[in-house]
């Protein structure tokens, strides 16, 4: 008799497991839990799976992705605006491209940058105010950060 009696409890603990975990709102049929909770599991397994397929779409795109930052320069009437981005975040590119703004003689009057999911770099900036002369256009600071992308890219391929 008491094995039955523990049988029963057991059950009954387990019935209402299941019952709150499936959100089911049926009380007596054991068969209306039991359905409740086959569809829970069902719904359970499709997310699983299309979480699975976003996964793999996601990385088959950063196979198929060029990881070369699109960058493009605008000059203005006292300096330049410059944009980098990249679809995906490039660890430690800012710190190149900070480096080609001071081989240039660029002031940074105001920038913003985003380096979390994306990279996202728009700077405006304008020549310094010292003894180098060498006149400065839009084509000279594009190709000197270009480079500066580039090695950035070497450096990062490396690793």
């Amino acid at each position: 008799m008491v094995s039955r009696g523990h049988k029963r409890t057991a059950m009954y603990r387990n019935l209402q497991l299941l019952r709150s975990i499936s959100c089911s709102h049926s009380r007596r049929r054991k068969a209306s839990v039991l359905l409740d909770v086959s569809e829970y599991i069902q719904g359970l397994k499709q997310k699983l799976q299309e979480l699975n397929q976003l996964q793999v779409a996601k990385a088959q795109k950063i196979i198929d992705y060029d990881p070369m930052p699109k960058l493009k320069v605008e000059p203005q009437e006292e300096g330049f605006v410059i944009k980098v981005l990249s679809e995906r975040s490039c660890q430690g590119l800012l710190v190149f491209i900070l480096e080609a703004f001071e081989e240039l003689g660029l002031d940074v009057l105001h920038a913003r940058v985003s380096c979390a999911d994306i990279f996202s770099l728009e700077a405006v900036g304008n020549k310094e105010n010292n003894q180098d002369t060498r006149p400065l256009d839009a084509h000279m600071v594009e190709k000197v950060v270009s480079q500066a992308i580039q090695n950035w890219k070497e450096v990062t391929q490396k690793l």
